[in-house]
Protein backbone atom coordinates (compact mmCIF):
# COMPACT_ATOMS: atom_id res chain seq x y z
CA UNK A 1 0.00 0.00 0.00
CA UNK A 2 1.15 3.68 -1.11
CA UNK A 3 1.51 6.21 1.76
CA UNK A 4 -0.80 9.10 0.77
CA UNK A 5 0.95 12.39 -0.18
CA UNK A 6 0.33 15.66 1.41
CA UNK A 7 -1.33 18.09 -0.44
CA UNK A 8 -2.40 21.16 1.49
CA UNK A 9 -3.92 22.70 -1.48
CA UNK A 10 -7.11 20.48 -1.08
CA UNK A 11 -8.25 21.28 1.99
CA UNK A 12 -6.33 24.80 2.65
CA UNK A 13 -4.05 22.64 5.48
CA UNK A 14 -1.80 25.69 6.74
CA UNK A 15 -2.72 25.20 10.42
CA UNK A 16 0.24 27.02 12.43
CA UNK A 17 0.78 23.51 13.65
CA UNK A 18 1.00 21.73 11.18
CA UNK A 19 4.64 21.05 9.22
CA UNK A 20 4.72 22.57 5.78
CA UNK A 21 6.54 19.73 4.43
CA UNK A 22 5.25 16.76 5.64
CA UNK A 23 1.69 17.49 7.48
CA UNK A 24 2.82 15.55 10.56
CA UNK A 25 2.76 17.74 13.59
CA UNK A 26 5.37 20.55 13.62
CA UNK A 27 7.31 21.09 16.41
CA UNK A 28 8.83 24.69 15.55
CA UNK A 29 8.53 27.83 12.86
CA UNK A 30 11.87 28.01 11.10
CA UNK A 31 13.02 30.99 8.96
CA UNK A 32 12.26 29.95 5.34
CA UNK A 33 15.58 31.74 4.62
CA UNK A 34 18.34 29.77 6.23
CA UNK A 35 20.07 31.62 8.95
CA UNK A 36 23.97 31.32 7.52
CA UNK A 37 22.28 33.63 4.76
CA UNK A 38 20.26 36.19 7.30
CA UNK A 39 23.79 36.31 9.02
CA UNK A 40 26.33 36.67 6.19
CA UNK A 41 24.11 39.69 4.14
CA UNK A 42 22.69 40.62 7.71
CA UNK A 43 18.82 40.29 6.41
CA UNK A 44 17.17 39.41 9.14
CA UNK A 45 15.81 43.28 9.48
CA UNK A 46 15.72 44.13 5.95
CA UNK A 47 12.38 44.73 4.20
CA UNK A 48 10.92 42.00 1.80
CA UNK A 49 7.85 42.75 -0.57
CA UNK A 50 5.04 40.46 -0.58
CA UNK A 51 2.70 39.59 -3.05
CA UNK A 52 -0.49 42.05 -1.64
CA UNK A 53 3.06 45.04 -1.89
CA UNK A 54 2.89 44.04 2.44
CA UNK A 55 6.44 45.00 3.76
CA UNK A 56 7.95 42.05 6.34
CA UNK A 57 11.47 41.41 6.92
CA UNK A 58 13.35 37.84 5.79
CA UNK A 59 13.12 37.37 9.67
CA UNK A 60 9.43 37.43 9.86
CA UNK A 61 9.06 34.51 6.60
CA UNK A 62 9.01 31.57 8.82
CA UNK A 63 7.09 28.29 8.51
CA UNK A 64 5.73 25.68 10.57
CA UNK A 65 8.47 22.59 10.74
CA UNK A 66 8.67 19.06 12.07
CA UNK A 67 11.62 17.33 12.82
CA UNK A 68 12.17 15.13 9.99
CA UNK A 69 11.63 18.26 8.11
CA UNK A 70 14.26 20.40 10.23
CA UNK A 71 16.68 17.44 9.75
CA UNK A 72 16.41 17.32 5.97
CA UNK A 73 16.58 20.90 5.98
CA UNK A 74 19.36 21.45 7.91
CA UNK A 75 21.77 18.78 5.40
CA UNK A 76 20.66 20.64 2.44
CA UNK A 77 21.13 23.92 3.66
CA UNK A 78 24.27 22.88 4.77
CA UNK A 79 25.88 21.63 1.34
CA UNK A 80 24.30 24.90 -0.16
CA UNK A 81 25.98 26.97 2.06
CA UNK A 82 29.48 25.75 1.38
CA UNK A 83 28.57 25.39 -2.37
CA UNK A 84 27.87 29.12 -2.66
CA UNK A 85 30.61 30.20 -0.31
CA UNK A 86 33.10 28.10 -2.37
CA UNK A 87 31.38 29.96 -5.74
CA UNK A 88 30.48 29.89 -9.23
CA UNK A 89 32.20 26.54 -10.17
CA UNK A 90 30.86 24.43 -7.26
CA UNK A 91 27.66 25.92 -7.73
CA UNK A 92 27.50 24.61 -11.24
CA UNK A 93 28.66 21.12 -10.07
CA UNK A 94 25.50 20.94 -7.65
CA UNK A 95 23.34 18.37 -8.68
CA UNK A 96 20.34 20.55 -10.59
CA UNK A 97 17.73 18.18 -7.90
CA UNK A 98 19.57 20.33 -5.09
CA UNK A 99 19.19 23.64 -6.71
CA UNK A 100 15.71 22.79 -7.27
CA UNK A 101 14.88 21.74 -3.67
CA UNK A 102 17.05 24.86 -2.14
CA UNK A 103 15.46 27.15 -4.24
CA UNK A 104 11.70 26.25 -3.53
CA UNK A 105 11.98 25.73 -0.17
CA UNK A 106 12.66 28.81 -0.26
CA UNK A 107 9.70 29.88 -2.93
CA UNK A 108 7.14 27.21 -1.43
CA UNK A 109 7.88 28.78 2.10
CA UNK A 110 6.85 32.26 1.15
CA UNK A 111 3.84 30.91 -0.60
CA UNK A 112 3.14 28.90 2.92
CA UNK A 113 3.79 32.16 4.55
CA UNK A 114 1.29 33.81 2.66
CA UNK A 115 -1.35 31.74 2.54
CA UNK A 116 -1.27 31.63 6.13
CA UNK A 117 -1.45 35.08 6.52
CA UNK A 118 -4.33 35.03 3.92
CA UNK A 119 -6.18 33.03 5.82
CA UNK A 120 -5.67 34.50 8.80
CA UNK A 121 -6.85 37.71 7.39
CA UNK A 122 -10.37 36.31 6.06
CA UNK A 123 -10.96 34.58 8.83
CA UNK A 124 -10.63 37.99 11.17
CA UNK A 125 -13.56 39.69 8.50
CA UNK A 126 -16.10 36.44 8.67
CA UNK A 127 -15.32 35.45 5.15
CA UNK A 128 -13.75 32.11 3.18
CA UNK A 129 -9.70 32.56 2.06
CA UNK A 130 -10.23 31.93 -1.89
CA UNK A 131 -8.01 31.02 -4.33
CA UNK A 132 -7.06 30.52 -8.24
CA UNK A 133 -7.68 27.22 -8.93
CA UNK A 134 -4.94 27.02 -11.34
CA UNK A 135 -2.12 28.75 -8.99
CA UNK A 136 -3.41 26.78 -6.37
CA UNK A 137 -2.96 23.60 -8.68
CA UNK A 138 0.25 24.93 -9.73
CA UNK A 139 1.53 25.55 -6.17
CA UNK A 140 0.05 22.37 -5.05
CA UNK A 141 2.19 20.16 -7.75
CA UNK A 142 5.52 22.30 -6.41
CA UNK A 143 4.68 21.24 -2.86
CA UNK A 144 4.91 17.87 -4.11
CA UNK A 145 8.28 17.92 -5.99
CA UNK A 146 9.60 19.38 -2.58
CA UNK A 147 8.55 16.62 -0.94
CA UNK A 148 11.76 14.95 -2.25
CA UNK A 149 13.12 16.28 0.65
CA UNK A 150 12.01 14.02 2.97
CA UNK A 151 10.61 11.25 0.52
CA UNK A 152 11.94 9.32 -2.23
CA UNK A 153 10.52 11.16 -5.43
CA UNK A 154 11.67 9.64 -9.24
CA UNK A 155 11.15 12.28 -11.93
CA UNK A 156 10.92 10.45 -14.97
CA UNK A 157 11.14 12.37 -18.83
CA UNK A 158 11.31 16.02 -18.78
CA UNK A 159 12.44 17.81 -16.09
CA UNK A 160 9.73 19.59 -14.05
CA UNK A 161 11.68 22.86 -14.25
CA UNK A 162 14.92 24.90 -16.09
CA UNK A 163 18.04 26.15 -13.98
CA UNK A 164 21.27 27.99 -15.11
CA UNK A 165 24.14 28.92 -13.14
CA UNK A 166 26.62 31.92 -14.31
CA UNK A 167 29.44 33.72 -13.60
CA UNK A 168 29.48 37.24 -12.51
CA UNK A 169 31.85 39.74 -11.93
CA UNK A 170 29.71 40.72 -8.43
CA UNK A 171 30.94 42.72 -5.83
CA UNK A 172 31.99 40.89 -2.28
CA UNK A 173 28.60 42.70 -0.47
CA UNK A 174 26.04 41.45 -3.17
CA UNK A 175 22.74 39.85 -2.35
CA UNK A 176 20.38 40.08 -5.32
CA UNK A 177 17.14 38.02 -4.65
CA UNK A 178 13.86 38.43 -6.93
CA UNK A 179 11.19 35.75 -7.29
CA UNK A 180 7.61 36.01 -8.89
CA UNK A 181 5.41 33.35 -7.00
CA UNK A 182 2.56 33.45 -10.11
CA UNK A 183 5.13 32.18 -12.62
CA UNK A 184 7.20 30.19 -10.24
CA UNK A 185 10.36 32.05 -11.19
CA UNK A 186 13.48 33.07 -9.66
CA UNK A 187 17.00 34.50 -9.32
CA UNK A 188 20.06 34.99 -6.83
CA UNK A 189 22.78 37.25 -7.62
CA UNK A 190 25.83 36.26 -5.04
CA UNK A 191 29.26 35.59 -4.60
CA UNK A 192 30.88 35.51 -7.85
CA UNK A 193 28.28 33.79 -9.61
CA UNK A 194 24.08 34.27 -10.48
CA UNK A 195 21.20 31.72 -10.61
CA UNK A 196 17.95 31.56 -12.80
CA UNK A 197 15.44 29.73 -12.37
CA UNK A 198 11.99 28.81 -14.22
CA UNK A 199 10.35 26.12 -11.65
CA UNK A 200 7.54 24.99 -13.51
CA UNK A 201 7.60 24.99 -17.19
CA UNK A 202 9.14 21.82 -18.08
CA UNK A 203 12.66 23.00 -19.54
CA UNK A 204 10.57 25.60 -22.39
CA UNK A 205 12.63 28.64 -20.75
CA UNK A 206 16.09 26.89 -22.09
CA UNK A 207 14.50 26.35 -25.64
CA UNK A 208 13.07 29.75 -25.93
CA UNK A 209 16.01 31.95 -24.44
CA UNK A 210 18.26 29.13 -26.71
CA UNK A 211 19.82 31.95 -28.61
CA UNK A 212 21.34 34.32 -26.14
CA UNK A 213 22.43 31.69 -23.84
CA UNK A 214 24.38 30.16 -26.59
CA UNK A 215 25.59 33.98 -26.63
CA UNK A 216 26.83 33.65 -22.82
CA UNK A 217 28.00 30.41 -22.33
CA UNK A 218 31.40 30.24 -21.20
CA UNK A 219 31.80 33.78 -20.34
CA UNK A 220 31.75 35.91 -17.06
CA UNK A 221 29.06 38.54 -17.32
CA UNK A 222 28.93 42.09 -15.45
CA UNK A 223 26.28 42.20 -12.93
CA UNK A 224 23.75 44.50 -15.42
CA UNK A 225 23.99 41.50 -17.67
CA UNK A 226 22.95 38.78 -15.40
CA UNK A 227 20.04 41.70 -14.79
CA UNK A 228 19.12 41.59 -17.71
CA UNK A 229 19.19 38.15 -18.89
CA UNK A 230 17.15 37.68 -15.51
CA UNK A 231 14.55 40.27 -16.82
CA UNK A 232 14.24 38.44 -20.31
CA UNK A 233 13.53 34.64 -18.25
CA UNK A 234 10.87 36.96 -15.32
CA UNK A 235 8.69 38.29 -18.46
CA UNK A 236 8.87 35.29 -20.48
CA UNK A 237 7.73 33.76 -17.58
CA UNK A 238 4.66 35.82 -17.40
CA UNK A 239 4.03 34.84 -21.52
CA UNK A 240 4.23 31.35 -20.93
CA UNK A 241 0.73 29.96 -21.56
CA UNK A 242 0.87 26.60 -20.26
CA UNK A 243 -0.84 25.46 -16.84
CA UNK A 244 1.86 21.87 -16.85
CA UNK A 245 0.58 18.83 -15.91
CA UNK A 246 1.75 15.75 -14.29
CA UNK A 247 1.45 12.24 -14.01
CA UNK A 248 1.98 11.56 -10.17
CA UNK A 249 1.77 7.87 -8.62
CA UNK A 250 3.14 7.42 -5.41
CA UNK A 251 3.95 4.10 -4.35
CA UNK A 252 5.27 2.02 -1.52
CA UNK A 253 9.24 2.70 -2.59
CA UNK A 254 8.48 6.41 -4.23
CA UNK A 255 6.72 8.81 -5.72
CA UNK A 256 6.69 9.03 -9.65
CA UNK A 257 6.56 12.58 -11.32
CA UNK A 258 6.21 12.55 -14.70
CA UNK A 259 5.83 15.71 -17.20
CA UNK A 260 3.10 15.59 -19.61
CA UNK A 261 3.70 17.12 -23.16
CA UNK A 262 2.99 21.46 -23.66
CA UNK A 263 2.99 21.08 -27.39
CA UNK A 264 -0.43 19.33 -27.90
CA UNK A 265 -2.02 22.40 -28.84
CA UNK A 266 -1.55 24.43 -32.14
CA UNK A 267 -1.08 27.41 -30.42
CA UNK A 268 2.50 28.43 -29.45
CA UNK A 269 3.69 27.65 -26.14
CA UNK A 270 4.40 31.43 -25.06
CA UNK A 271 2.53 34.61 -25.99
CA UNK A 272 3.82 37.48 -28.12
CA UNK A 273 6.77 39.47 -26.66
CA UNK A 274 5.44 43.19 -25.87
CA UNK A 275 8.73 45.31 -25.93
CA UNK A 276 7.02 48.29 -23.89
CA UNK A 277 6.06 45.64 -21.13
CA UNK A 278 9.41 43.88 -21.43
CA UNK A 279 10.95 47.24 -21.12
CA UNK A 280 9.39 48.17 -17.82
CA UNK A 281 10.21 45.07 -16.58
CA UNK A 282 13.68 45.35 -17.34
CA UNK A 283 13.87 49.01 -15.90
CA UNK A 284 13.07 47.36 -13.04
CA UNK A 285 15.52 44.89 -13.19
CA UNK A 286 18.21 47.82 -14.11
CA UNK A 287 16.65 50.37 -10.86
CA UNK A 288 20.14 50.59 -9.54
CA UNK A 289 21.62 52.33 -12.16
CA UNK A 290 19.11 54.33 -13.09
CA UNK A 291 17.88 53.84 -16.74
CA UNK A 292 14.35 54.79 -17.20
CA UNK A 293 11.74 53.16 -19.50
CA UNK A 294 12.23 55.91 -22.35
CA UNK A 295 16.23 55.11 -22.63
CA UNK A 296 15.14 51.55 -23.02
CA UNK A 297 12.65 51.31 -25.44
CA UNK A 298 13.77 54.27 -27.57
CA UNK A 299 14.38 52.23 -30.46
CA UNK A 300 11.62 50.24 -30.57
CA UNK A 301 12.98 47.80 -32.84
CA UNK A 302 15.89 47.31 -30.86
CA UNK A 303 16.03 47.99 -27.05
CA UNK A 304 18.93 49.10 -24.98
CA UNK A 305 20.70 45.67 -24.70
CA UNK A 306 24.24 44.92 -22.45
CA UNK A 307 24.15 41.27 -23.51
CA UNK A 308 23.95 42.23 -27.22
CA UNK A 309 25.40 45.16 -29.97
CA UNK A 310 23.32 46.08 -33.07
CA UNK A 311 24.94 43.31 -34.82
CA UNK A 312 23.67 41.11 -32.30
CA UNK A 313 27.17 39.95 -30.94
CA UNK A 314 27.89 39.33 -27.51
CA UNK A 315 29.30 42.43 -25.52
CA UNK A 316 31.92 41.05 -23.18
CA UNK A 317 31.66 42.82 -19.55
CA UNK A 318 35.01 44.50 -20.14
CA UNK A 319 33.74 47.04 -22.93
CA UNK A 320 30.67 47.26 -20.56
CA UNK A 321 30.27 51.56 -19.29
CA UNK A 322 28.28 52.29 -17.29
CA UNK A 323 27.42 55.96 -15.53
CA UNK A 324 28.52 56.78 -12.04
CA UNK A 325 25.92 57.18 -9.42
Amino acid sequence: MSKAIFRPFDRYTFGEDICFLTGVPAVLQQTVFPQWLLKQFDLEDKPFKMMDERIATYGDIKVPVSAAAISAIHDLDEEIEKAFNEGFETVRSLPELKLFQWITKQVYGIIHWEVRAGIRQQRAIGEDFNFSQSIAHKFGNLHIMLQSLTREVEFEGVLPWSIKVFPVNNSPETFGYRDEMNTLVFSLRMKDFGVIACLQDNGESLNYHREVLEKVEGKTLHPIQLEELSARFFYSAYLFNRLPEYTILPTEEAIYIESMPLRISSRAVYDNWQVKTYGQVLEAFWKTWGFSLFEIIKNPEQPMSFLENENGEFINAEEIQLPVQ
